[in-house]
């Protein structure tokens, strides 16, 4: 509650985000409110809910957000949202996906579920590799001129669109209003409507078709594999919501050009440009992925990736991790000697290492049963824990990190025929609202589970086993008494 209270401080009210400007998305602030909006007194929670809706409400409606191409640019030069600098991160939009994911499963708010196809389609259309990496990034500024690729004027819409198309898509996208940009409009919406939006659908493809003839913005096609997870996380969690195969196929091409180019002989490496890979991967590489992975696994089991984040998850523990102190070093302990080596708690634009690695350590620790995960998770707690009281605004990952040591979330496996277990999965899904259910479906042939997974076996029939940390129900073979116990009760 007093994180809540420090982020509201500093909130601002009518357009969401931080007071004043420039305004950044900051979605590890809102993966925090996210979390802390499920649960606590009510009128904590309450206020979180509402800062995260206003916000991505307030984000998905202004001009930060593409509304020809989906995706968001990285920041707002002013207040409203409106003026972005118009370079688009990967790193930016892969976290949003979750954001607005996860908006979407607390709140149940329809006007999420746009955002996040068109936002997961332009990552497949314009920043996926053909080999499956995802690119790093587009420029802001193409012939020379910043944002000339995105803005509009009534002559190039007349064009375009009928009649009607026309006056319906000016009134839309704000361009009733005076120029906002350089004489002409950059497109954002002043009245949100579903109903109006849907109706746009056709004119907005024609002209999206007519912008993509113009000059392009340059690509940054360096594939790092840290922005990559934040990708690959974004777009399964894209699928997990909408059901959309195309979302999970783009992000398994992704994790698969990552494990085959940039993971040898054991250890990640960093980039990959033109073929080549360079550097020795960083704590951010290791946790980014290994979150990703977990992600990827709850939707759809495979044994390869099981494994895969098992093996990331040693070289962490054996190469970043402060064993004397707690915490994870940014470089590795077999990395070139520099003069001090960081351990970063604070976020930036994107997550702290340390805030991911406690959130994969708890998780795979539970899933696992491994003591040593939870240990090495609270050691880098405590470590960061006056930084974390001086300054709460700065430390969101840190702070959802210490939400899930302090509240850990249900798990649920579910064994048997690969059928059944979908459907079953499938139903949890349905009736839990929240992110702090992790539901596996395991393929009952699938054996050599490691840890903790042996023991939760098939049953002839379809089973389930529904743990809160390491206190664990009966056993359920029932899919509805799963799902009503699922609705109504929590775990004590």
């Amino acid at each position: 509650s007093q994180a809540v209270a420090d982020f509201y401080q500093y909130f601002d009210n009518k357009n969401g985000g931080h007071s004043g400007a420039p305004k950044f998305p900051q979605s590890p602030t809102q993966e925090l409110l996210l979390s802390l909006g499920q649960f606590g007194d009510k009128e904590t929670a309450s206020v979180a809910s509402d800062m995260v809706s206003l916000t991505l409400l307030k984000t998905a409606n202004g001009g930060i957000y593409d509304h020809l191409g989906g995706g968001f640019c990285r920041y707002s030069v002013d207040a409203y949202w409106m003026i972005p600098h118009f370079e688009k991160m990967l790193y930016d939009n892969g976290q949003l996906l979750s954001n607005y994911v996860h908006a979407l499963v607390t709140t149940n708010r329809p006007e999420f579920e746009p955002v996040i196809r068109e936002t997961a389609e332009w990552i497949i259309r314009d920043m996926q590799a053909p080999e499956g990496g995802y690119y790093s990034s587009l420029d802001a500024d193409s012939e020379g001129h910043e944002g000339k690729f995105y803005v509009w004027n009534h002559e190039e819409i007349n064009a375009e669109l009928n009649q009607d198309e026309t006056q319906s898509f000016i009134n839309y996208y704000g361009m009733e209003y005076p120029p906002n940009f350089e004489s002409q409009w950059h497109l954002f919406v002043p009245q949100p409507d579903q109903n109006k939006m849907t109706a746009l659908a056709t004119a907005r493809l024609k002209l999206l078709e007519r912008r993509n003839q113009r000059v392009w913005p340059a690509r940054d096609e360096k594939i790092l594999t840290s922005w990559n997870a934040l990708a690959i996380k974004g777009m399964v969690n894209a699928y997990l919501v909408t059901g959309e195969d195309s979302y999970f196929d783009s992000a398994s091409r992704a994790l698969k050009f990552i494990h085959d180019n940039l993971w040898k002989e054991n250890r990640l490496f960093a980039t990959s440009k033109d073929g080549s890979v360079h550097l020795n991967a960083y704590l951010d590489d290791y946790v980014f992925l290994i979150d990703a992975i977990l992600v990827l696994l709850s939707a759809r089991w495979d044994s390869q990736w099981q494994n895969f984040a098992i093996d990331l998850c040693k070289v962490l523990m054996n190469q970043f991790y402060d064993k004397e102190n707690g915490g994870f070093f940014f470089t590795s302990h077999d990395h070139e000697a520099l003069i001090q080596r960081r351990k970063d708690y604070m976020d930036d634009a994107t997550p702290s290492g340390n805030g991911i690695a406690v959130q994969v350590l708890l998780r795979l620790g539970h899933l696992l049963g491994d003591q040593n995960h939870l240990d090495a998770a609270e050691k880098t707690l405590k470590q960061a824990w006056s930084q974390m009281q001086s300054l709460p605004m700065s430390h969101a990952s840190m702070l959802s990190a210490l939400v899930e040591f302090s509240h850990p979330p249900r798990q649920i496996i579910i064994r048997g025929k690969q059928d059944e277990i979908s459907r079953w999965q499938k139903q949890c899904r349905d009736a839990i609202k929240d992110t702090r259910t992790w539901v596996y479906a395991i393929p009952e042939n699938i054996e050599n589970l490691p840890g903790l997974l042996e023991k939760r076996q098939a049953q002839g029939n379809t089973v389930a086993y529904l743990c809160e940390g390491f206190t664990c129900k009966t056993p359920f073979t029932k899919l509805e008494q799963l799902t009503s116990d699922l609705k109504h009760c929590e775990i004590k």
